[in-house]
């Protein structure tokens, strides 16, 4: 009888082991390698169309500055040695230039959807800008999302383009969503001079945290054993884990100024990974911003006039320093 139960108790998890591993697969492809991906033309309609619904007019700005010749395109090789893109354009008024900012878009949309923000940098704020497309996103090659983790080592690339174009030693990098959370990984490495502030708009506390909530509120699971061998997938073909992807180790590292915004009624990124990440900066200055009743990446759209005042004094403090 003992002999039983001892196999039946083998076969159960090696059924329980083979189950997750293949649950594990899948929930890897999900959030790693989404469709549908790249430059075809559907998905840059699509972009197109979701920039204008969230500043309306916003593609006839861009495509103008595209026709003088203003906004311009290039490539470099990024990490990996995959080609990546990027727009960049120099400020409203160049010659006065208030310094450059890089802009980082979130998960599955590519630079045109922050149209916004280009503007408000260029047009509002006067800054020279320049936005990549991340790794499996618009323009840029890559083989899956990387979810800001070796992003940050392209926008670390982009940031030194930038300098050598514009000539400035004032740089601000603002992301939102898994922007935000690439920007915050970016703090905590070993940077330029130049790079002066940061701006996180609702990016989330660790991958591990962003997938575990998902996995709640999509499929009403708990992390384990999904999340466990969906990591354990990642480290084995991308090098990576979930909780090795943290926001908040980074921003332990951090000494530069940083601004958090996040929307009180997030429900993608709920607005606790906001507080967990400005708690996690212990060194260097740091505000927050919580945008009452903003949802997910909705704070500009919700409070325009609120948000440009926000990063341009959190900006004029920075210069100050």
């Amino acid at each position: 009888m003992k002999r039983i139960i001892l196999n039946v108790a083998a076969l159960a998890a090696l059924v329980f082991s083979a189950s997750s591993c293949f649950v594990g697969k899948y929930m890897c492809n999900y959030a790693l390698v989404p469709t549908p991906h790249g430059d075809d033309e559907s998905e840059i309609a699509r972009t197109r169309h979701k920039a204008d619904s969230l500043c309306p007019g916003a593609t006839v700005w861009y495509d103008a500055l595209k026709a003088e010749g203003i906004m311009k395109d290039t490539t470099i090789t990024g990490f990996h040695g995959n080609k990546v893109h990027a727009v960049y354009a120099p400020a409203a008024n160049p010659s006065e230039d208030n310094g450059t900012a890089v802009i980082v878009h979130g998960y599955g949309d590519n630079h045109m959807v922050f149209m916004y923000l280009l503007k408000m940098y260029r047009d509002d704020l006067n800054y020279n800008i320049i936005a990549p497309d991340l790794q499996y996103h618009g323009y840029s090659e890559g083989d899956y999302i990387q979810f800001g983790w070796y992003d940050r080592f392209d926008v670390e690339k982009w940031a030194d383009v930038a300098h050598d174009i514009f000539k400035n030693d004032f740089m601000v990098v603002h992301g939102v969503s898994m922007g935000g959370a690439t920007t915050m990984m970016m703090s905590g490495d070993n940077l330029p001079d130049y790079i002066r502030a940061f701006v996180d708009d609702c990016g989330y506390s660790s991958v591990w945290d962003q997938l575990a909530f998902n996995l709640k509120q999509t499929f009403h699971l708990p992390p384990f054993p999904v999340l466990n061998s969906a990591s354990i997938v990642c480290k084995h073909r991308y090098g990576w884990s979930f909780k090795q992807a943290s926001s908040v180790n980074q921003l332990a590292k951090c000494h530069r100024p940083m601004l958090f915004i996040h929307g009180d009624a997030d429900d993608f990124v709920p607005v606790k990974q906001g507080y967990k990440n400005y708690e996690a900066k212990t060194e260097g200055y740091k505000e927050i911003w919580i945008a009452p009743g903003a949802v997910h990446a909705n704070s500009f759209q919700k409070y325009p006039q609120e948000y440009l005042e926000h990063v341009r004094d959190f900006l004029a403090r920075v210069k100050e320093m």
